[in-house]
């Protein structure tokens, strides 16, 4: 009797607990491994990229370490697994109508990170929201937006991405100045000014195009710059500094809207 409730003891509480254990190490070992290999940056993988598929086959580890912990334990129960593997055909079928959005939510994450449509840290905007990707999961991928809201959306139901990180950005800016001011002067202050200015993620030089616009109190010029993607912005403002303080060294007048009154007597 002692010994017949010693194995059960071994086999139905601590078999269990151990297997649990020892797969949960193996996870990790496993986790470790992974993350060593994507920590190599390769120039033919981008680093996003890296993180990524680092991040994917992280949760198709733990998915497959829980699948096989949960065979073991069903084996030590007395349940024969082999029939159930055997069985997994026919019942495919079942499965995949009673979980077909999972699948369908699999499907998606999978082809989206191996076609490259979007990675961690890129800005994208999918079905109408725009943020960074904070992650891909293998059922819902996670967007910021700038100002702090978190979208989580089924990979199966994103229909359109536009991701504006992908490939370099056009920073424009347009600089009014005033009609009394001499124009040959303002386009060699303004092209001083983009030989001078020097930003990380610019890709290129900065450019005068010229005479944008004749305004009804302004003439507007145009300065772009080639950045990376999703930095334009940032970039646009650190250009609109530059040529206030540039214009203001150089007294050249940037106007602003004036309202005239006229006090007529009666």
């Amino acid at each position: 009797m002692e010994e017949f409730l010693r194995n059960l003891l071994t086999i139905k509480i601590i078999g269990p607990i151990a297997t649990i254990l020892i797969m949960f190490i193996f996870y990790k070992i496993v986790k470790r491994i992974i993350k060593r290999l994507f920590n190599f940056k390769t120039k033919k993988i981008k680093h996003k990229k890296q993180i990524t598929l680092m991040n994917f086959f992280i949760n198709l580890a733990r998915v497959i370490c829980l699948i096989i912990a949960i065979l073991i334990i069903l084996e030590m129960y007395g349940i024969k697994t082999s029939a159930i593997i055997a069985s997994l055909g026919a019942v495919t079928v079942v499965i995949g109508l009673a979980f077909q959005d999972i699948l369908k939510d699999f499907i998606a994450g999978f082809s989206f990170i191996f076609e490259d449509s979007y990675n961690v840290g890129d800005w994208v905007t999918i079905n109408g929201f725009k943020g960074e990707v904070i992650s891909i999961g293998m059922k819902t991928t996670r967007i910021k937006a700038y100002e702090g809201e978190i979208l989580i959306i089924n990979n199966g139901s994103i229909t359109q991405v536009i991701n504006h990180t992908a490939s370099n950005s056009l920073a424009i800016v347009d600089v009014n100045v005033s009609y009394d001011s001499d124009i040959d002067k303002v386009e060699k202050v303004l092209n001083e000014l983009c030989n001078e200015l020097k930003i990380d993620t610019l890709k290129g030089d900065m450019t005068l195009l010229g005479i944008e616009s004749l305004g009804d109190s302004a003439i507007t010029f145009r300065l772009t710059a080639e950045v990376e993607g999703g930095t334009q912005y940032a970039v646009q403002r650190q250009i609109r500094k530059a040529v206030k303080l540039k214009l203001d060294k150089n007294k050249i007048e940037i106007p602003y809207n004036q309202l005239v009154v006229h006090n007529e007597r009666v």
